[in-house]
């Protein structure tokens, strides 16, 4: 009877099944299983394609190098265009985002307007974007650039919004005790304590906008992206290797240079 006493109750390995939560498990899988079907997802067309990529793998080796200096041209414009573009949006973000922070909206309907326009940059597609300024100003960098901006502010204005909510509200509350206007509070607490958050994200921004610029060549708004479509189109795979190995580097430079940046930036504060 002692030894019964005793001993450990074990906890149940399983607790009581909810209704509701296995209600909710059970849709999502059938809704998972709908979308494989949806999506035509079949493992036997992919084995049956493993051929065709060996076969155009084989003729990306060895990557042509007979028109290196115009992709090098293109790579930099690619890379123009993610700067530019990427600079320009985040210096629009910045009153945008005072705009879209709760605590420092000068009006609820500017609050509600200026996060509006942030969720419809962010909603619509890059792509999408891209072919709408491809529309409106022709071929080239300059539609690029104008969808980075776009793509840009939506990304920014968002996380430097949250950024001034999240900030110590400390500086702004002494702001406040000796007359300090609303503009004098942003410009003096708001963005100097959200400052080195607001640098990561435009950082990370920057990244974004490099590997999203390659893309929008694809659909005629300059860059590497057209060399890219143009030497698939023409089944001249060497040259395709070549751009995606240009590509390759210009982002793994991009991020080592954002990584080294917010080491600094980190281990100064």
């Amino acid at each position: 009877m002692a030894d019964a006493q005793l001993r450990p109750i074990l906890p149940q390995r399983m607790g009581r099944v909810e209704f509701l939560p296995a209600l909710m498990f059970t849709a999502f899988i059938a809704f998972f299983a709908w979308s494989l079907h949806q999506a035509e997802v079949d493992i036997g067309e992919l084995i049956a394609g493993i051929p065709n990529m060996a076969r155009i793998g084989a003729d990306m080796i060895p990557p042509a190098t007979d028109r290196a200096v115009p992709m090098m041209l293109s790579l930099l414009v690619t890379f123009q265009m993610a700067l530019v573009g990427t600079v320009v949006g985040i210096l629009l973000s910045v009153p945008l985002a005072v705009l879209a922070s709760s605590n420092h909206t000068p009006h609820p309907w500017l609050y509600t307007a200026s996060r509006g326009l942030i969720s419809l940059f962010r909603t619509v597609p890059d792509l999408a974007w891209a072919l709408f300024f491809v529309a409106s100003v022709g071929l080239g960098p300059f539609a690029g650039t104008l969808t980075i901006i776009v793509d840009t502010i939506g990304f920014c204005g968002r996380f430097f919004a949250e950024n001034m909510e999240e900030a110590d509200p400390g500086p702004a509350e002494a702001l406040t005790a000796i007359g300090g206007t609303k503009l004098d509070i942003v410009t003096c607490a708001a963005i100097p304590c959200a400052l080195p958050a607001m640098i990561n994200t435009s950082l990370f921004s920057l990244e974004k906008a490099v590997r999203a610029s390659v893309v929008l060549g694809l659909v005629g708004a300059g860059g590497i992206g057209v060399e890219l479509s143009v030497s698939m189109e023409m089944f001249r795979y060497d040259q395709a290797a070549t751009i995606v190995l240009m590509i390759f580097f210009l982002v793994m430079a991009v991020e080592r240079f954002s990584s080294l940046a917010r080491k600094r930036l980190f281990a100064r504060q």
